[in-house]
């Protein structure tokens, strides 16, 4: 790995835009259209992500994106980490974000960022994928509601991320926190209404 210092305003801006436009790649609208599932905008939530994919009942397709949703902030954290650094890969893992998120090819309208969000978290160590892995895990299974295991997951590795110090990567994950409870507003103010759908429903 090189060392940090001779990552260059330029190396990490590439960094930041390579990551940006992995993140941004809808896999779930593009094989739900491939699978002539139609457009998975128009079901259930809207969403891109794996959850709303698993509202179309083909769970196979759900699973594999979610694993392309993991892999576009996994790939290019550990590239950036690799070649250039953590502050490198720190942007790659923003960018990545954001790119799922807000991608440009959908007019800014992506995804929560859950799966990209454990993704990026592998890219780092899977010390840091752990807490989110199980949080989630044990929230959904006990609760059934994606949204809520989501956010509960990020909270929690972001406890974790500065609980272990690692300091160097904990303000990432307070903006990436920060960015999941706001594409889950909604699903707040529902869970709170008790209106919030489960996992596993088509609604």
């Amino acid at each position: 790995m090189l060392d940090l210092a001779a990552a260059s305003p330029v190396a990490l801006t590439l960094a930041f835009v390579i990551g940006y436009l992995s993140g941004s790649v809808p896999f779930g609208l593009i094989l739900t259209q491939m699978a002539g599932l139609g457009d998975i905008r128009s079901i259930g939530s809207g969403n891109i992500g794996a959850t709303n994919v698993l509202r179309t009942g083909n769970k196979g397709l759900a699973a594999l994106t979610l694993l392309l949703d993991a892999l576009k902030g996994m790939v290019p954290v550990m590239m950036a980490r690799h070649f250039l650094g953590t502050e490198a890969a720190i942007l790659a893992g923003l960018g990545a974000f954001l790119g799922h998120l807000y991608p440009v090819w959908l007019k800014f309208r992506g995804g929560k960022g859950v799966a990209t969000f454990a993704g990026i978290s592998l890219g780092f160590s899977w010390h840091v994928l752990l807490p989110f892995a199980v949080t989630w895990i044990a929230m959904a299974v006990i609760f059934r509601y994606s949204s809520l295991a989501a956010l509960t997951a990020s909270v929690v590795t972001t406890i974790a991320v500065f609980f272990v110090g690692l300091t160097s990567i904990g303000f990432l994950y307070v903006a990436l926190t920060a960015l999941v409870f706001w594409k889950h507003r909604q699903n707040i103010s529902r869970l709170l209404a008790g209106e919030e759908s489960k996992i596993g429903n088509k609604g």
